[in-house]
């Protein structure tokens, strides 16, 4: 082997560990490839070597380490460069309008790789090719780089975050020039043009003459200014807040959401939120959280609950480590905390955004047709009745801010108001001024509803209830079951679509009857007069929706990044059907009669969700 390495013994292992050490200039990432050549680390090598980083819709997600399969120096200057590359076949005006950078506070010491460094080495590679950067001097929540898009009216935004991954991952978000995430084909596109992009190109390592460059831009002042000027339009009762009562917690966990919700409280008059003190400032090595998501609930809001409860404060809100998701909890009268699920926290937001429109536009009624919601297939149907009963439009998307933000873009260049969008997974999008979920601009949302709930006496808990009780009760059950083998996931879904002879899907479900299916892998769906599914299908992924005649609706989906298949279940009741016990123990034997006769666990070895 060249480099004065021996071989390994594997031929196409050792081409591409040469072609690694040719390429890159990473002393600690060079180093690891050569410790492990030199110790016949072949297992190490494998994974590392194995295959790179697929570039995908959500742009890429890995561990921090050496190699192709991993986060690091290289593997960004060759992203970027065939981002480069696709963005100069897409864009004529490129060299005029440009491409935003931001960064969280990520970092791997062992690799000396971090979020920041990534950054820098992306706006090498662009400046290298005349694109003008917008790169942000300091750690931003990810929102900000699509409302810089939007904002300046620029081609494209990269945001280096891994949001709520483990602390050694990280990640590169892409979105395009309207604002939104990438969606296909550009994903397609864009990992073409890596793989014909490997090779550094002259400057592209040259961080230290990009960071001189007159093509370099710091966006930092004036987006934070524009970002708070424009989330005021949501401010509503100025004069409440100011004076309200209301004592609330916020915790970035270790992110960069700390100062960003501050200002944004202030930009609205509110009282600023006590901080949690240990998770304030923004620490890549996460200490005091095993998991640094929200989404885990209670074991991550263990230290807001104690500074609650020192404080006297009723209300904690939870931001991601990259800012764009929240979490809320409330006190309630027996001195529990209650952790609203990303559903229910769609249904307050929602009906809160609405109301706040209603009374704004009391004048014209006319306007209502042109309003919409936006949610995503697996997420509660809460907005769709909501919608029935007020007369907007409510609709559904696949899977994932990216549909939702580029559907959003959609309508509001048909002249469109699209009030909100959410999904189940706590993420809200509260202002079209950033078409992706933005959990700074919830957080000051949600701060101006508690405390004019508070001025009538009212708890979330409480408001939440009357939500359900106007509009029926929706209650939903999510869980997932864990599963290596590629081809038990294959069968089973088979079996879904052959149930009763060859294409012919189940008709009930252990005594619960069906109504409607839509399967959006073969692009099938019973309620189309053609029996051909509206949204987008995609067969590299498997995603079944039944529908039961009890106002059930039960989708079940393999996981995009991780070994599991998910089931999102849901009841929706009509509204004055409120036994809440009777409804929540239907909606438990649905969901038992789905995991009996549709997943099979026994028979087809599946791991339940460790508690």
């Amino acid at each position: 082997m060249e480099n004065g390495l021996e071989s390994t013994g594997d031929s196409r292992l050792d081409q591409a560990v040469t072609q690694w050490l040719q390429y890159d200039k990473n002393p600690k990432t060079a180093a690891a490839v050569r410790s492990m050549v030199k110790e016949k680390a072949m297992s190490e090598l494998q994974k590392c070597f194995g295959a790179r980083m697929e570039f995908g819709t959500a742009g890429l997600r890995a561990a921090m380490g050496p190699g192709v399969s991993c986060m690091n120096d290289l593997t960004i200057i060759q992203t970027t460069q065939g981002f480069c590359a696709y963005l100069e076949q897409c864009f004529t005006d490129l060299k005029q309008r440009g491409v935003v950078i931001g960064f969280d506070a990520r970092a791997h010491p062992p690799s000396g790789g971090s979020s920041k460094r990534f950054a820098c080495l992306a706006a090498s590679v662009l400046i290298s090719r005349g694109v003008p950067v917008y790169l942000f001097s300091d750690i931003t929540p990810t929102p900000y780089v699509p409302f810089t898009v939007s904002h300046l009216g620029l081609c494209a935004g990269i945001m280096v975050t891994a949001s709520h991954n483990p602390k050694q991952d990280n990640g590169y978000k892409v979105y395009w020039a309207n604002g939104a995430q990438i969606i296909p084909p550009h994903d397609k596109g864009i990992a073409t043009a890596i793989e014909q992009n490997l090779e550094p190109w002259p400057k592209s390592w040259d961080t230290d003459g990009a960071l001189q460059s007159s093509l370099l831009n710091d966006p930092y002042q004036d987006i934070h200014r524009e970002y708070c000027q424009t989330i005021q339009q949501h401010c509503f009762h100025r004069e409440l807040n100011k004076n309200s009562e209301v004592k609330i917690v916020h915790t970035s966990v270790h992110g960069v959401g700390h100062i960003f919700v501050q200002a944004i409280f202030k930009a609205f008059d509110l009282h600023p939120p006590y901080a949690v003190e240990e998770q304030k400032d923004p620490d890549p090595e996460f200490p005091t959280v095993k998991y640094p998501n929200p989404e885990e609930g209670e074991g991550v809001l263990t230290l807001s609950f104690a500074l609650a409860d020192k404080e006297g404060a009723t209300v904690i809100l939870a931001n991601d480590p990259d800012a764009d998701r929240l979490a809320i909890a409330e006190k309630q009268q027996s001195g529990q905390w209650r952790v609203f699920s990303g559903n229910e926290l769609g249904a307050l937001l929602g009906w809160w955004i609405f109301q706040c429109w209603k009374q704004q536009k009391e004048e014209g009624k006319a306007s209502i047709k042109n309003v919409y919601m936006l949610s995503s297939t697996v997420s509660s149907k809460i907005l769709r009745a909501i919608a029935v009963k007020e007369g907007f439009h409510f609709e559904e998307t696949l899977t994932g801010f990216k549909w939702m933000g580029n559907r959003a873009r959609e309508l509001m260049d048909q002249e469109k108001t699209v009030l909100f969008a959410f999904e189940e997974a706590i993420g809200y999008m509260c202002s079209p001024a950033v078409l992706d979920k933005d959990g700074v601009s919830a957080a000051a949302i949600a701060g101006e509803f508690v405390s004019y709930l508070a001025s009538k006496n009212i708890t979330l808990s409480h408001q939440l209830r009357s939500i359900y009780e106007e509009y029926g009760y929706h209650i939903s059950k999510n869980s997932y079951f864990i599963c290596h083998n590629q081809d038990t996931i294959k069968q089973m879904f088979e079996r879904l679509r052959n149930y009763d002879g060859e294409n012919s899907y189940p008709k009930e479900c252990g005594g619960f009857a069906i109504t409607a299916v839509r399967d959006l892998t073969t692009g099938y769906d019973s309620n189309q007069p053609d029996n051909k599914a509206v949204l987008p299908t995609s067969k590299s992924s498997q995603m079944i929706t039944f529908t039961f005649a009890n106002g059930g609706v039960a989708t079940i989906r393999t996981s995009g990044t991780e070994p599991k298949i998910k089931y999102y279940t849901e009841l929706c009741a009509a509204p004055g059907n409120s036994d809440l016990n009777q409804l929540k123990t239907e909606l438990d034997n649905l969901v038992d009669a789905i995991v009996e006769h549709f997943y099979q666990p026994e028979k087809n070895n599946l791991t339940p969700r460790p508690e």
